[in-house]
């Protein structure tokens, strides 16, 4: 959340920090009538749960406590979905998930240009959006977008949600750059983005200094250790290694999107 607000997408549920009692907090105030089945709750020397999914979900994922506290973050979901209902979209750089098979976008260069002629992304701002969400995972080197939500009422003319960040922060000594794919295939980019970037790679404005002071006030402080601070300064300058790429290769006209002036224009085509 401090790095959407730092970045000014401002696309992400107010999230805080907090410190959870597993026992008092969920166990004992669980009464679901299949609360074991759902949560599984085991003792050993910590207390332990797992949740019910397709992946990852078993005793050897099991999230444990220290013996029953756990850190973890508690997002205010708004507005609620009696209110607002959420579409749910197949990132299309989304990662295959397979040992042997590779998704398409692994396999061909040019295939930008078949997501630029597919519905949503033939119009509107929803590419350009799909860039601003890859540069906040790249940041945190999150690489499991598989999916990304907006709000279902205002079809293509809104923004996207983004949800489930958490598998971010995982590696602060490895850069992966393969979830850049999307801006290296497109080189596309809003100026406000491309200017926020600019004004982060500055000194006097470095993302880590600005992250540091933000999660100051959060109740888990400092949430980030240097490392992955000094992660995220790094990868601002990959970024612009990479938009730089672009404008040299493309001309700034082509890969900058001026949304300081009005509506956004069709993507443009090579």
């Amino acid at each position: 959340a401090s790095a959407i607000r730092i970045l000014d997408f401002r696309r992400v549920p107010p999230v805080a920090g907090r410190l959870v009692n597993m026992t008092k907090e969920i166990r004992d105030v669980d009464t679901r009538q299949k609360a074991l089945e759902d949560l599984l709750h085991f003792t050993s020397h910590n207390v332990c749960f797992y949740g019910e999914c397709s992946y990852y979900c078993s005793t050897e994922h099991a999230l444990c406590g220290k013996p029953d506290q756990i850190e973890g973050s508690l997002a205010a979901f708004l507005p609620d979905l009696a209110l607002a209902k959420r579409k749910t979209w197949r990132n299309p750089w989304r990662r295959s998930y397979h040992k042997r098979k590779k998704a398409e976008w692994e396999v061909d260069p040019d295939y930008c240009e078949e997501v630029k002629q597919t519905p949503p992304y033939d119009s509107g701002t929803r590419l350009l959006d799909i860039m601003d969400m890859t540069v906040f995972d790249f940041l945190m080197g999150n690489m499991d977008r598989h999916h990304y939500e907006t709000f279902e009422k205002f079809g293509n003319e809104t923004f996207i949600i983004h949800l489930d960040n958490g598998r971010g922060f995982g590696k602060h000594s490895h850069d992966e750059v393969s979830i850049l794919v999307p801006l290296t295939q497109c080189c596309r980019i809003r100026k406000s983005t491309h200017l926020r970037l600019q004004l982060l790679a500055k000194e006097e404005f470095k993302l880590s200094l600005l992250m540091s002071e933000s999660l100051v006030r959060d109740w888990l402080s400092p949430v980030l250790i240097q490392q992955h601070l000094q992660a995220m300064d790094r990868r601002v300058r990959q970024v612009l290694n990479v938009l730089s790429d672009c404008v040299e290769k493309e001309g700034y006209s082509y890969v900058v999107e001026d949304d300081l002036q009005g509506p956004t224009p069709p993507p443009r085509q090579r």
